[in-house]
């Protein structure tokens, strides 16, 4: 694992609500998102699965290796007809500097219809 001082990581719980949709539907919603900010890259929200419909999301085969949080297993999203492959990624054996993100879910932006957050009711 690389030495997190050359790549800055900080994870945060979200005070708003957060809210992935795609094909009109909800696949997921929560107040207890985590914000996760590394170095230079838009900061990224980690969803718990408990707060995701994982009706909606199927396993791939794809993976994929970060130096600062390890492996990466995807998974893709079936609703409605339509499908945004490997829009998912979790990390379910995260280093230990970024231990909280362990069992949450990440969507990419650009696979999904919207990444919102709300005002908590």
């Amino acid at each position: 694992m690389q030495r997190q001082t050359d790549h800055p990581i900080t994870i945060e719980p979200n005070p708003k609500r957060v809210r992935v949709l795609f094909d009109g539907r909800v696949v997921a919603d929560t107040t207890r998102a985590l914000t996760l900010r590394e170095a230079s890259l838009p900061a990224v929200q980690y969803i718990p699965r408990e707060d995701a419909d994982m009706s909606l999301l199927e396993r791939t085969a794809h993976k994929s290796h970060c130096p600062y949080k390890n492996d990466a297993a995807y998974y893709s999203i079936r609703a409605g007809g339509r499908a945004a492959e490997n829009a998912v990624w979790t990390y379910e054996d995260p280093y230990p500097a970024v231990a909280a993100i362990k069992g949450h879910l990440a969507f990419y932006p650009d696979r999904v219809d919207c990444i919102e957050e709300l005002p908590r009711r």
